[in-house]
């Protein structure tokens, strides 16, 4: 090839599949929330029959996942009205509307509820918004302390933290730039989904590729990441946004 890496899409068995061949060693299949999306990383090495009966051999696997991730728990369009369901740090919370000439807010009524406090005639979309501007507020405070413990324990600095909505990932790293991208969903997840996605994307400072060298480290810091993991694809995804 003349390039070093090269993104292309095959169709296998009626599965649609993108991939991407690189300058690694080890072929990689990956089948991500919240749709079975497929993406394969394979070495520069493997020509295209190479990689078709390497994908045709993995088809009960990903079929398997794909079909995890249909009986995985999903959230119905939320409305923002009173009696919803709504989550925050892993847990399920009813949602108490409550319309007042004053500026919004939301907060933690007790263990069971969130008050969303708006201005009379608030539409659907100003309410979503009002709530997501109170998760991200609690994402950021969550962020700066285990930033600051993982910097040290790994021995490396990230200038960097962002948070976003994305679609198909739960953290992204721009390795050059030492910028982490995090899911603005995580806010509803265990915070221990939050440390399992943290630590993955700045173990990617040490480690470019998911390898054996990047599981390794991943052991070494975070041993218990596959359960946190697991924890991160058993939560309840978001309506039709929702991985990782």
């Amino acid at each position: 090839m003349n390039t070093k890496t090269n993104k292309y899409n095959i169709e296998i068995s009626g599965l649609s599949i993108e991939v991407v061949h690189k300058d690694i060693k080890h072929f990689y299949i990956g089948v991500h929330p919240p749709n079975g999306q497929i993406r394969v990383s394979a070495p520069l090495r493997l020509d295209d029959d190479a990689v078709r009966m390497a994908i045709i051999s993995r088809l009960g696997w990903i079929r398997r996942k794909q079909a995890s991730f249909v009986k995985q728990k999903r959230q119905s369009q939320r409305e923002y009205v009173s009696g919803e369901s709504h989550y925050f740090g892993g847990k399920r919370y009813r949602l108490k509307v409550t319309e007042q000439k004053c500026p919004p807010k939301v907060q933690l009524l007790n263990n069971t509820r969130i008050g969303l406090t708006v201005r009379p005639g608030t539409d659907r979309d100003k309410r979503e918004a009002v709530l997501y501007k109170w998760y991200r507020e609690h994402l950021h405070e969550q962020i700066h302390p285990l930033l600051t413990k993982w910097e040290q324990k790994m021995d490396i600095s990230v200038n960097e933290v962002r948070i976003k909505k994305m679609k198909t990932l739960w953290g992204s790293c721009n390795i050059e730039a030492k910028r982490i991208w995090l899911n603005l969903e995580l806010a509803k997840k265990p915070k221990s989904c939050l440390v399992y996605v943290l630590v993955h994307e700045m173990t990617h400072l040490l480690e470019r590729h998911h390898n054996d060298r990047f599981r390794e480290l991943m052991d070494t810091y975070l041993p218990q990441w596959r359960t946190y993991r697991d924890e991160l694809n058993a939560a309840p995804l978001a309506y039709e946004n929702w991985g990782y």
